[in-house]
């Protein structure tokens, strides 16, 4: 069971997409058959916004135009979700690129086929009730801070913003706060003194004042800013034994994503309302929406991961894991853009 989070289209909607591209079904064939038509995904929190081209490319059917049947389960972190690909009850996992880095270094081999979000999603917030007067990034050292889990992007983040203020890991108290009830409940209560974390969370703070944003990874410019270059974050990514042995699966399934990423370059507010499941809505339309809003340019417009992000996400993460030694991780068999580009020149992403 999916669980809780935590204007029409202008060319297609809801059936009529369906309808067109059942239209379309010899023609998108002619590439070759997938090797096998049924796949699993194991999703870290299918709700969540860093999903949402999954989500959208599942409920228009692009997966089931391109032949495949996907069976989407979803789990309560990245960590879950990468267990259930590598222990082989799942074909493909969604999750942050930094986990294919903590596999390879593990010598386990998985390859990203087709990148959904060019930014990780996350905002590093301070609250304006624990530091009302806040100045500088110093007045952090001996602060707790919540991030979504103790290893994760959220944490990568923080560590990164503290270091920008002369500030190690070590000079704070990280918290793991969960998703997002937890997490209001630890800022609200005085439990952490900033947060690391992503939308809705962090719109919903944001729009009542409860904290004041000082890096904003929800953007490109924030996480070149913090980063020092394109940060790859939400990928599909498998075995490198799975993609061998299928890859008319794999284009399969890229053609179905970047589909959904095209879609999402020009969707509008309504369109997005009318595709999403209700329940991912928050029970607020309006707070999803600005929450949209704020990580739209985050969402990756055809699959393809630049060549030098892979680096940029090595080096941050190297940075601040002593496990990840660098030189031993050949980021070449990290990922592919081999089945994204094809994609992306059968629909023009």
């Amino acid at each position: 069971m999916e669980r809780f989070p935590r204007i029409s289209r202008r060319l297609f909607t809801g059936t009529s997409v369906l309808a067109a591209a059942t239209l379309c079904w010899p023609a998108l064939h002619a590439q070759g058959q997938p090797e096998i038509r049924k796949i699993t995904i194991s999703v870290d929190n299918k709700a969540a916004l860093s999903s949402l081209p999954l989500t959208i490319s599942e409920h228009l059917g692009y997966f089931r135009v391109e032949g495949l049947v996907v069976e989407i389960n979803n789990y309560e972190s990245g960590a879950q979700a990468v267990h259930a690909l590598t222990g082989k009850s799942a074909d493909i996992c969604l999750a942050g690129f930094e986990h294919i880095i903590h596999l390879q270094a593990a010598q386990q081999m998985v390859q990203s086929i087709v990148l959904l979000g060019r930014a990780s999603q996350i905002a590093f917030g301070i609250s304006t009730r624990s530091l009302s007067r806040y100045k500088s990034i110093a007045e952090l050292k001996g602060r707790k801070i919540g991030v979504i889990a103790l290893k994760s992007a959220s944490t990568l983040m923080a560590s990164m913003v503290l270091a920008q203020g002369g500030l190690s890991a070590s000079d704070v108290s990280f918290l793991e706060v969960g998703e997002l009830e937890g997490a209001l409940a630890a800022l609200r209560s005085g439990q952490v003194d900033a947060i690391s974390h992503t939308d809705p969370l962090m719109t919903i703070l944001e729009q009542k004042g409860e904290v004041r944003i000082i890096s904003d990874a929800r953007t490109l410019k924030g996480t070149a800013e913090l980063f020092g270059g394109p940060m790859p974050a939400a990928c599909l990514f498998a075995q490198h034994d799975f993609i061998r042995k299928n890859p008319n699966t794999c284009q399969a399934l890229a053609n179905g994503m970047v589909h959904g990423l095209k879609w999402l370059q020009t969707a509008g507010p309504g369109d997005i309302i009318k595709t999403v499941p209700e329940n991912y809505l928050l029970g607020d339309r309006g707070l999803y929406i600005a929450s949209f809003n704020k990580v739209r340019e985050s969402i990756s417009l055809d699959g393809i991961l630049a060549d030098e992000a892979p680096r940029t996400a090595l080096k941050a993460i190297a940075g601040f894991d002593a496990s990840i030694r660098a030189s031993k991780v050949d980021l070449s068999k990290t990922y592919t853009n081999s089945f994204a580009q094809r994609a992306k020149e059968r629909f023009k992403a």
